[in-house]
């Protein structure tokens, strides 16, 4: 997929801390609990932490108590971009910016949390940043 930002590997590398390189450029996940967005009942956006692209909205995040935020669905679905994962030896769906192209995590189905997509966007804290509403 062609992105809308583009920027090489080594201006993502200076933009970016080691942490946050490896989450959204290497597609790592972060440790579960740890997070800074696990718990946080803050209402407002949830934007790309590369990009700044709107991605989810706090009124579409529950409680999973999976370790990581959970959404049910993003802000916009043009906003994601969906791609199938067969790392580990499984197969996931891999959730992307659809705007520069940077790993937030992925999502899953029929999980039984009652949320009216029945899906679960279990995305990386540190692929996220929260814009409090004013």
């Amino acid at each position: 997929m062609a992105y809308e930002v583009k920027k090489t590997d080594a201006q993502w590398r200076e933009e970016l801390s080691p942490q946050e390189y490896a989450v959204l450029r290497e597609a790592g996940t972060e440790r579960p609990f740890v997070g800074e967005y696990t718990d946080t009942k803050t209402e407002g956006v949830y934007a790309c932490r590369a990009c700044g692209a709107e991605l989810f909205r706090s009124d579409t995040k529950f409680e999973s108590h999976c370790g990581w935020p959970s959404f049910y669905d993003p802000a916009d679905s043009a906003a994601v971009e969906l791609i199938q994962d067969r790392s580990l030896g499984m197969v996931r769906t891999e959730v992307r910016c659809a705007r520069c192209g940077s790993h937030l995590g992925h999502v899953f189905e029929g999980e039984g949390y009652g949320t009216p997509t029945d899906q679960r966007y279990c995305i990386n804290s540190i692929s996220l940043r929260l814009e409090p509403k004013e």
